[in-house]
């Protein structure tokens, strides 16, 4: 799946064969200055190519954060772990609700936001709670950061810091061991998450809502089974579970015929 934003390309997940992604990294036009981060998986983990036109690559709302002016200051995963333990430093995670309810890093702050777009409006309601400390970012492979820190910036925080490659690269190089990290991190794909050494996790996906559920939350008596799960079961209408009923229908008679739903799995459009 490939974003395109206006200023330049920027593939934001691909998926296939060793030589399907080597091909394209030399073929397409401004992959040689990309950050390359790369993880297993064992099935396909998107049903089809996407190719979009985006005025923002993450929407955040904000006309005037341009991340190319500047940015907080990169951490590295190796450092990661001494700057969030500092007893002046707030950790922050940029990540949405259903994110952070998975995992996320020992003592971070969650802004409980259902989307990037809510961020700003969060900020301007608790910056006052952070005092002179210094602020320490964190989404899913660093996007998120690259606008939310230049938005603190803007706003006149002078020391604010970022995890360089996110989530995914710490969990990549950080040994469990030694981590701070707790849980799983989703992931926009068929994967729904990962954990350490980017190993596949155990959630999966409410087809309604897209928000990863746990084996437990499938013994709700709420949760059918691409219909609804106990955390959506009244965002939707009888009409859109009858519609949501046929889909799931649908799904079963593929997979009864060995082939692949195409709707089945369609990722929140968030990294």
């Amino acid at each position: 799946m490939d974003l395109i934003i206006p200023e330049r390309l920027r593939p934001a997940h691909w998926a296939g064969f060793r030589r399907a992604i080597d091909s394209g990294r030399t073929r397409l036009p401004g992959c040689a200055t990309l950050e390359w981060k790369e993880s297993p998986a064992v099935e396909m983990p998107f049903g089809r190519m996407k190719v979009r036109l985006k005025r923002e690559i993450v929407t955040m709302g904000q006309p005037e954060v341009d991340p190319l002016a500047g940015t907080g200051h990169y951490v590295t995963p190796t450092e990661w772990n001494a700057l969030i333990s500092a007893p002046d430093v707030a950790v922050i995670d940029t990540r949405n609700d259903y994110e952070v309810a998975i995992g996320t890093f020992e003592g971070a702050v969650d802004p409980g936001t259902h989307s990037f777009r809510e961020f700003p409006a969060w900020w301007q309601a608790n910056k006052d709670r952070f005092g002179n400390k210094r602020i320490a970012m964190f989404c899913t492979g660093g996007i998120r950061c690259e606008k939310s820190t230049n938005y603190l910036l803007g706003q006149g925080v002078e020391e604010v810091y970022h995890l360089k490659g996110g989530i995914l690269k710490y969990l990549e190089e950080m040994p469990e061991a030694d981590s701070l990290w707790h849980g799983q991190c989703f992931v926009f794909d068929q994967r729904v998450s990962v954990g350490h050494g980017l190993q596949p996790g155990d959630f999966d996906t409410c087809h309604a809502c897209r928000r990863p559920i746990s084996a437990e939350d499938k013994q709700s008596p709420d949760y059918e089974e691409g219909v609804q799960c106990h955390a959506c079961r009244t965002e939707y209408s009888d009409a859109d579970r009858v519609r949501f009923r046929e889909r799931q229908r649908q799904v079963a008679l593929a997979a009864a015929r060995g082939a692949a739903h195409l709707g089945q799995d369609i990722p929140r459009g968030e990294a």
